[in-house]
């Protein structure tokens, strides 16, 4: 009897593209992964992180067993006993010192996972703690913010409408590295090309010369911080020469006349040598951008992790409503996906800001979370809420947090640490416990939060492509225990309102919980089939998933605001147009400009371990362009100190003109030689900890989140 092939079709949950793979099994052994070509969003496209699935889970540093660390080192556990006792010491914990006395981080990784997203609610109900912390506070808080401000909810984030803008200006963002960042893209060249094949111009502003400026018919350096001022300069310069429609923007939205004054402020001239844009290109920028037929900006990471995110974020989102590309074809716009993540966000108590703050610091929390840089200091600073515990839901803080050395200094002093993840890494290595869920390949997955982010509305569900270990358990089930576990130890109404919802969702399990939320969403069926509506047993039957159409006019269900319009000009926001000011008519910096970067076959730390992704040249140099390096008498290869208020790292240096004068590039993400023993490929990656020098108190002042990018360094020759 000859070999059994079959082929089995899945999402790659490794980023945000949801791309579509073909996974090809000889007798039960995966043999190849290749891009789904009939996939209704990413349409063949795949980048190399997706093959590097199989190698994900064969991985033999791959934890399979729960761990405890022992004084002789990590030793396996009995599922049961681990979880029991990890229920008995936060209990423990929480009794003696109060409920914020154990934390909670949450990582990148479990928005990718239905199953930790779901069941995480139930179980951060159970915990009950103030002092959560996620990713978002090093990403997207700003543009989370800004949409609250303007359009009365976080989770009403507008879209590019890609496929079919005719004027793409892109701020901060790196969508041919990241394959799009809150903006699902699938086919992500194709999608990009497809702009100027359609005739539309792609304008590409950023202080790096991208893998996005391939794609661009323009790109322009600009000094990190820049964005409020160049957007407030565009916008002069719509206002004053009248390129907009005062009347429609009226009917959309409230504050024009308040805007308008402030970018008055604000001409080309006065900006330009602050920025390092000459006054004329911005003049015909914003020219052009106005006179698109359907235009739409777009900002990420560049923007939203600098002093000004919140600032840039908000500015980004006006210039489309002033220029009527809001809430139309080609424009900004809100999705209508399967699930409606919107609802479950407000009726979890996410949709807030500013309800409490941190207990030293007294920085705000953005739905329920606080910013992780404060995380290190609420472990060391004694009194009432200092945590003594902490709960890790994936994620490695210690490499993609600032103050990563001093937060891995107090992770070493607490009571009880508890994670779960799949690697022994810089993070969990300090844990007491480590809860490993099975492979992403060995269950379901739909993308929850992704498909509320893509550029067009689909829906896709994945079938498990290999058969569980016995000995596994799932996200939704290890969570699904603790919570119970927990619940089952307290008294009073809390606690019978967070056992009751993880008992509901934990009998259904998480299938026939993603079944409920697409029947109760905008294409469900209601729980009536024969209303032709959606379900999971539909969309089962639709391997390469289901085209749910183009985005359309959402503006009525998503913008929240007391009357239904967008707010222009948020309180908050305009407060800080004054710092903006005193940045611009500051003299130029003496000291170099740190900023991050993205490789396509990254994604943070988490995937350092896979040979096929990290093979190649030195991806974690620190890039510096010709001038600085003349200046500084340094050479491409040779070794340098990089020294921030923060601390310091050597890194080997790359000198290229893709990085702007004055500015110096160094990824984050790498420095893994404290977990080289059980991360053995990671641990031979060359590269430093960039978060030694990035700085737990550069924040910016709305809503906490790191600087990232525009680090003031120096940098100097190793002798």
């Amino acid at each position: 009897m000859g070999p059994m092939i079959e082929q089995k079709y899945r999402t790659c949950n490794l980023c945000e593209a949801m791309c579509g793979m073909v996974v090809t099994l000889d007798d039960g052994a995966i043999t190849d992964i290749r891009g789904d070509r009939d996939d209704v969003l990413s349409r063949g496209h795949i980048c190399p992180k997706g093959p590097a699935m199989r190698e994900l889970y064969e991985d033999p540093d791959r934890l399979r067993k729960p761990m405890r660390r022992t004084a002789q080192g990590f030793a396996p556990a009995p599922w049961d006993e681990a979880i029991a006792e990890a229920a008995d010491r936060i209990h423990e914990i929480q009794k003696r010192h109060g409920k914020n006395a154990v934390g909670v981080y949450l990582g990148n990784p479990n928005v990718h996972n239905h199953g930790a997203l779901l069941m995480g609610q139930a179980f951060l109900m159970t915990l009950r703690s103030r002092n959560r912390f996620d990713a978002n506070s090093q990403d997207a808080n700003p543009k989370l913010y800004a949409s609250l401000m303007m359009f009365g909810d976080p989770t009403s984030i507008t879209i590019p409408d890609l496929d079919r803008t005719d004027y793409f200006l892109v701020l901060g963002a790196n969508p041919a590295a990241s394959n799009g960042s809150v903006m699902t893209l699938g086919d992500v060249r194709g999608r990009l090309r497809g702009v100027r094949e359609r005739g539309g111009r792609l304008v590409l502003i950023d202080p790096r010369r991208t893998e996005t400026a391939a794609y661009a018919d323009e790109h322009h350096f600009i000094r990190p911080g820049g964005d409020p001022a160049l957007l407030l300069a565009i916008l002069q310069v719509i206002f004053a020469e009248g390129l907009f429609d005062a009347a429609a923007v009226a009917r959309r939205a409230r504050g024009l006349e308040v805007l308008q004054a402030i970018a008055a402020r604000f001409p080309p001239e006065r900006v330009a040598a602050a920025i390092g844009i000459e006054a004329a290109t911005i003049r015909a920028i914003a020219r052009g951008f106005a006179g698109a037929r359907r235009a739409v900006a777009y900002g990420r990471v560049g923007v939203c992790t600098n002093e000004f995110g919140p600032v840039g974020s908000w500015l980004v989102e006006a210039l489309n409503v002033v220029t009527g590309n809001f809430d139309r074809a080609g424009g900004a716009m809100f999705t209508r996906p399967a699930i409606d993540i919107a609802g479950i966000a407000r009726s979890t108590g996410m949709a807030r800001h500013g309800r409490y703050r941190s207990r030293v610091r007294g920085l705000p929390e953005l739905s329920g979370m606080l910013p992780a840089t404060t995380m290190a200091e609420e472990m060391e600073t004694p009194g009432e809420g200092q945590i003594r515990a902490l709960v890790t839901l994936a994620g490695n803080p210690v490499l993609s947090v600032p103050g990563g050395d001093r937060l891995a200094r107090a992770l070493g002093k607490l009571d009880f640490m508890l994670s779960l993840d799949i690697y022994l890494n810089e993070t969990t290595r300090h844990a007491h416990l480590v809860l490993p869920p099975r492979s992403a390949l060995e269950r379901g997955h739909y993308d929850v939060v992704f498909h509320a982010l893509a550029v067009r509305n689909t829906v896709k569900w994945s079938e498990p492509v290999m058969p569980p270990d016995p000995d596994t358990r799932d996200d939704w089930d290890i969570l699904y225990d603790l919570s119970l576990r927990l619940t089952a130890k307290r008294k009073g109404p809390l606690a019978e309102k967070a056992a009751g919802l993880a008992l509901r969702l934990g009998r259904i399990g998480s299938e026939r919980a993603i079944d409920a939320l697409l029947r109760m969403g905008p294409y469900g069926d209601r729980f009536r089939p024969w209303r032709g509506g959606l379900n999971l047993d539909k969309v089962r039957r639709a391997p390469h998933g289901i085209d749910l159409g183009p985005l359309v006019p959402m503006g009525r269900e998503r913008v929240r605001t007391r009357d239904g319009r967008v707010e222009l000009c948020p309180g908050p926001l305009v407060a800080n147009v004054d710092r903006v000011e005193r940045w611009i008519a500051a003299p130029p910096p003496e000291r170099l400009s740190m900023i991050g970067r993205r490789h396509v076959r990254s994604n943070n730390s988490w995937m350092h371990n896979l040979r096929s992704l990290v093979k190649g040249p030195d991806r974690a140099t620190l890039q510096m362009h010709p001038e600085d390096a003349v200046r500084a008498g340094l050479t491409t290869g040779s070794s340098v100190h990089v020294t921030s208020r923060a601390g310091e790292v050597t890194a080997r240096l790359e000198i290229t003109a893709d990085v702007m004068p004055g500015v110096v590039s160094l990824p984050h993400g790498f420095g893994h030689a404290e977990a080289a023993a059980t991360l053995r490929v990671a641990g031979a990656v060359p590269g430093p900890n960039a978060n030694v020098v990035t700085d737990e108190h550069l924040l910016d002042p709305i809503t906490g989140t790191a600087v990232l990018n525009g680090v003031p360094v120096t940098v100097t020759a190793v002798p």
